[in-house]
This record gives structure tokens, sequence and C-alpha cells, in this order.
């Protein structure tokens, strides 16, 4: 035997099974080359053994460590010739250098180098949920547990690149060809196989992995604009009469619906404290004084700001602290109040409000208590998203914030379930890892942090079409976190329970059309009638191809665009307000939607679509009722409606370097493109967000 522990290079992909004894390494790796047409590399130890145990019945001991380890380097050395595109290798040197640790407490310095020198694509780390079975040549099956940690541990200290897998046999070969088939597809990216290991462990599939390089290397198409969406033209606008009316229509028939109010409240509220955030970088106490920082700075926001804080809710509380914090608090000059009262507002040993969500930082001033947006929420859900004495409401939030969240609630929840007789349920989730997106750097390569791991960010709000993918109702209210209301407010209950009776009644319309076409009762006169719908209800133009086309094509086409979720969306005329609007949209087939789109998908630089996007006499405050069920009462598969290639390519700054990010659809932008859409106008007083602390100065937010 030739005493080589020299591992020879190839194309070839080596896979090894790694493990203790007894796992079913051998079972899978006959069973990976048989389904890829190739070889495996089998245990060398194993005949070795066998033939000193039948030769005078000698087991195992230190000596045979490196014949073992030059005897399978030659054995898969000798298989690597022979292999076609995988080897798959039953054991490999780590195994005998563990093994040599574990029973003699000791590892040649021959063996241990080659071992942890040796490389492989992947290591499928092979579980100890598979029953015992005795040999000859096994030690015993009590303390798997302990060497199997052992055998993990061995992966983690020498970095090697490897996934666990448990089950039976058939789940673990289907679970084996799934991963190895991901793995040459990161191969083909130029991604190592740590790199792949990383993205398999944050549930990221590779094919979104491939998808986000290639926007990201590539850019995105831009909207193609058609026109703004207005009042008769895709924006319908109810009398007090239909409000009402649908309002009923909601009212009578809830009882038979499972509802739900759904808040996205995640985001930390840096934004809000960003002109504040600035002022306490550029500012010095010592040089000048604030009056004149905002003349030269043409500070409006600062100026008003410290005009008006009197009127905040938490002024009275930031004040006692810096009272408490200055002795001498009462002697300071006003500009050094102003300036220790943004300070400690800000500071992460105080309030450290930029840092925390908006959910939870006070928002109104009632005569005994100040409120929190999620209170506030919690008050509005109970007015209109209530059924057969149970109301719901679900927060996204981030895992760090929930325990905050439920503070919150489980201090007001219980006096709300009395005072309204209603069973209040609140649960929360949280954004998957698996819709993390990768950055590159500017030569579009992907970007990575200081321990050269890829860097994933988080998705932006499209990733929660996931969470709400999750859920479980008939009818779905969506509303942003801070788009919140001093007081009650019988406007907003009166227009959510119309906007719900709007989907119900177009829904019932649909699902009945739906049902006919699926039993295979369409008639002329009542395609007509769908057509119809379609041209007037939906504002979906049909064409006259429609009515050439053959029984089957009919009915296919009428499956195809009715039978999706549906969503009603509330829109405000446009005053001004940043963000997203009502537009008719052409995709790369031609086909025309209406859909709310934002500015940043829009090509600035072509004076017509900015144009139209300036024209718009409406803004989006999202403000939604979502059907995701069909007409069978069973939920949408809402993954299966995003429209891939309307995501954000954003630039951001990390750890001191220009990177570009990937952001996903939005959630009412892409990721709803292809549900049935309806637009409504709602009065101004139903959207009052808080995009700047100042906005809390405005009347909606103040007491009379």
């Amino acid at each position: 035997m030739e005493k080589n522990l020299e591992q020879k290079h190839s194309a070839i992909l080596k896979i090894a099974l790694f493990g203790p004894e007894s796992t079913g390494k051998t079972t899978l790796a006959k069973q990976l080359a048989l389904h890829y047409k190739t070889v495996w590399a089998p245990e060398f130890a194993r005949d070795y053994l066998q033939e000193k145990w039948n030769q005078n019945q000698h087991t195992c001991d230190s000596s045979d460590m490196l014949p073992i380890a030059y005897g399978q380097v030659q054995l898969e050395n000798e298989k690597l010739a022979q292999a076609n595109t995988y080897l798959f290798c039953d054991t490999n040197l780590l195994v005998t250098k563990v093994f040599s640790e574990v029973y003699y407490n000791f590892c040649d310095p021959l063996l241990e180098k080659a071992a942890t020198e040796h490389e492989y694509e992947l290591f499928f780390l092979t579980d100890i949920d598979v029953p015992w079975e005795k040999d000859d040549l096994r030690d015993k099956q009590e303390g798997r547990e302990s060497v199997f940690e052992l055998f993990k541990q061995s992966l983690i200290d020498n970095q090697k690149p490897f996934i666990t897998l448990s089950g039976d046999k058939e789940l673990r070969l289907k679970k084996a060809i799934s991963i190895i088939d991901d793995l040459a597809q990161a191969k083909e990216l130029r991604l190592s196989s740590l790199d792949f290991v990383q993205i398999y462990d944050r549930g990221v599939s590779i094919k979104n992995v491939k998808q986000q390089l290639h926007f990201l290397q590539n850019g995105i198409s831009k909207t193609n604009l058609v026109k703004p969406a207005v009042i008769g033209d895709g924006i319908l606008r109810l009398s007090d009469e239909e409000i009402e009316s649908k309002a009923i229509v909601f009212e009578n028939n809830k009882h038979s619906l499972k509802l739900l109010k759904f808040v996205p409240a995640s985001g930390a509220a840096t934004r809000m404290f960003k002109f504040l955030i600035t002022f306490l970088e550029e500012y010095s106490l010592k040089n000048e004084i604030i009056s004149d920082y905002i003349k030269r700075k043409k500070d409006n926001e600062l100026a008003l700001f410290i005009e008006s804080k009197e009127k905040l809710p938490f002024f009275e509380t930031i004040v006692a602290v810096l009272k408490n914090t200055i002795p001498e608090f009462v002697n300071l000059t006003t500009d050094e109040k102003n300036f220790n009262f943004i300070k400690i507002l800000l500071s992460v040993d105080y309030f450290d409000f930029a840092n925390k969500p908006k959910g939870i930082l006070p928002f109104h001033k009632y005569t005994t208590s100040t409120v929190t947006p999620v209170e506030e929420h919690l008050k509005e859900c109970i007015s209109y998203c209530n059924a057969n004495g149970n109301s719901q409401l679900h927060f996204t939030v981030s895992e760090a914030h929930q325990p905050q969240f439920e503070a919150i609630v489980k201090s007001v929840k219980s006096d709300l379930e009395e005072q309204t007789n209603l069973a209040i349920t609140v649960c929360y989730s949280y954004q998957n890892k698996c819709t993390d997106t990768l950055a590159v750097d500017l030569e579009n390569k992907p970007f990575r942090n200081n321990s050269n791991e890829l860097f994933f960010r988080p998705g932006g709000h499209g990733a929660l079409i996931e969470n709400l993918n999750r859920l479980d109702a008939d009818i779905i209210f969506i509303k942003n976190i801070d788009n919140v209301n001093y007081g009650n407010n019988p406007q907003i209950t009166l227009y959510k329970n119309a906007l719900a009776g709007i989907l119900l009644d177009l829904q019932q319309q649909v699902f009945s059309f739906v049902e006919t076409v699926e039993k295979g009762k369409l008639t002329p006169q009542k395609s007509e009638e769908i057509k119809a719908f379609l041209k007037e209800k939906l504002f979906i133009n049909v064409g006259d191809s429609f009515d050439e086309l053959t029984l089957e094509l009919k009915n296919n086409y009428i499956i195809k665009t009715l039978n999706k979720p549906f969503r009603v969306c509330g829109m405000v005329k446009n005053e001004g307000e940043a963000g997203g609007g009502p537009f008719w949209v052409t995709n790369s087939a031609g086909e025309i939607s209406l859909q709310i789109v934002e500015s940043s998908q829009v090509d600035l630089d072509n004076e017509q679509q900015k144009n139209i996007l300036s024209s718009a006499t409406h803004f989006n405050p999202v403000d939604l009722v979502c059907g995701i069920k069909n007409y069978k009462n069973e939920r949408y598969d809402l993954t299966t409606f995003i429209d891939q290639n309307s995501g954000f390519i954003v630039d951001k700054n990390v750890l001191g370097k220009k990177i570009k990010g990937y952001e996903l659809p939005g959630l009412w932008n892409g990721a709803m493109s292809s549900w049935l859409t309806i637009f409504v106008e709602v009065p101004l007083a139903t959207f009052n967000p808080v995009k700047t602390v100042n906005d809390l100065l405005k009347p909606a937010h103040q007491s009379l």
C-alpha cells in the first residue's frame, strides 16, 4: 500500500458522507451514485478491519489509524478517475481523525494535517435518528448523541461546509438530491460551498439567489405607466348613500366570516427623527445659537419642533427626566434646554426613540394616559374587525421587540374586552430570514461582511407576503402602524365597513362565475354577462377576440382572469405626500391593468413617464381590504401572484462601503400585482400617517 495522504484534485465534485457508525452513510452513498450514474468510494476501514478480525479476532487499535488513512486516500483517488460529475465518499479522513481522538485520545500529526486539509464540495452529516444495526465491527449504540455532537463540532471547528440529513432512507435521498442539484447551480453562480451552506441555512432558495443576482447585475425594467387612475377611470367614487349601503352589506354578512386586521409594524422609527439626528450630529452648542443654525440650514422642521414641542405626547415625561438628570436644569438657557431635550430623547441611555419601532412610541396624549399606535390599532380593530364576539389583530414585528408589543397589549386588553364584550386575539409574526436578499458591490460581485460571509439584508415590506400567506381569514384589513387617529373616528369605521362590503359584493359574483365555469355550465348568455362584469366592475378590457374563442378557451380565460385573490384599496386625494399612487400600467405582454406604483419604479428621466406620475390625482394610503380564499374556501398561494420583475434596486452604505441592495416587490405593489384590484376614493380624514415626529402636531393627533 502506498503511504500517501495527498488528495488528488479534479473537476469532479466530491461529496462526503460524514457521521458516527450506523447512520446510513453507505446506503446513501450507493443511492446517490446510482441516481447520478457515477461511482462511490467505499469505506476502506471496513474491509481492512474485517480481514484483521477474520485472521485472529483482533479489533481496531491506534496503530491501525494511519494504514486505514493511506488505504482510504488511495481508494478515493482511484474512484475519482472513474467518476462522472460527482464522487460520493462513504467516509473520509476527518471521520478517521474523530474516531482516533474519541477512542485513543490521540491523532497522528500526519493524519490530522491531511484530514483538515482534504477538501470536499459538501459534507452530509448523517443524523442518528435511524435504528442502530449491529455487526462484528461496530462498537455500541450507547452514547450515540455525544459522538454525533463530536462529529458535528469537528466540521464546525474545521470550517467545513456541511448540511445535516435526517429522516428515513427515502426522505434523506430526496433531500440530498435536491441539495446537490442546488449546489450545482450555486457553482454556476461562482459561489463557494460555504456560501451555499450559508444560503441553505438561511432558507433562501438558489432560484431566488440567481434571480436577485441577475437583477442586481442587469437592473430592473421600470414600470410602464399608461395614465393615472382617476375618478370614473379606475377609481370608484361612491355617494354617502352608497357608502352606507356597502357598509350594511358587510355588517349583515360578517357573522359568517373570519376577520383579521394585519399591521406591518417591524420598522424602526429612525426616519421619524431624521432631522433631529442630523441636528445633533452637526450642531455645536458652544459655537452657535440654535436660531442661527436653523437659519443657516433652513431647517423649518427643527424650528417647528422646538416651537411646538410642548404639544408632543412625551413632552412632560422628557422634561421630568431632564430635571432629575440635570440638577440645574431650570437655570439653563433656552438653547441648552432645547438641546438637552433633543439629546435625551434620542440617547440610547434614555429614551432612544429613533431606534425603537414606531408601534411602541407615545403618539397621543389623553387626559389620564399617553397612548401608543399599538393601543390605537387595537381600539380601531375592535370597531370594525369583529364578528361573533371575536376581534383579531396581527402585527408583524422584529423578534427582539415582540415583548414590548405584548406588554402594551397586556396592559389594555382586559379593560377593552370588558368594555366591548369581545374576545380579543393579538398575534405576531416575524419577517422570515428566507426573504432576505443579497447585496453586491459596485463591481456587481456578491458583497461580503468582515467574516467573508455573504451579506444579506431584509427584503423590504414585500417580504411580508409570506406572513400574509400563512394567515387563515376570509377578509383581511391591512393598514400601516403609523396611520392612526386620536380618539374614535366613526368615519374610519364606516369606510372600512364599506370597503369590505364592496369586496363581498364583487367577490360573491366572481365566485359564482368561477364555479359556473368549473362545473362546465358556461352558456353564451353567461359568457356575455361575465364579459360585461369584467369590463364594467373590474375595469378589465376583455377585447373583441374573446367572442371568437372556443368554449374551452373561454373557460380557461375566465378561470385565469377571475380565480385570484381580491383586494379593494382605499385611495385618498393627492396632496403631495411622498409615496405610491394608482395608475394604469402595461406589462411586457402589452396587458393593461390597475396597479399601485411607487415613484422609484418609474423612469424619471423619461419626461412622458414623469408627467404621468406627477399628474396622479390620488395617493395610496395603504388602506386595503383583502380576500385570500376561493369559492371553495381554500386559501390561495399568494406567492404565485407576485410580479418578480417589479422589485427595487437601492443604493446603501454598509461597513463604510457603497453597495447595491435588492428589495422584493412591495407588499401592495408587485407582490399583489396579479390580484383582482378595485380602487375606491376614501376621505383624507382616514389617512393620518406619522412620517416625522412633527406629524404628531397635526390636528388628527391632538385633542380638540
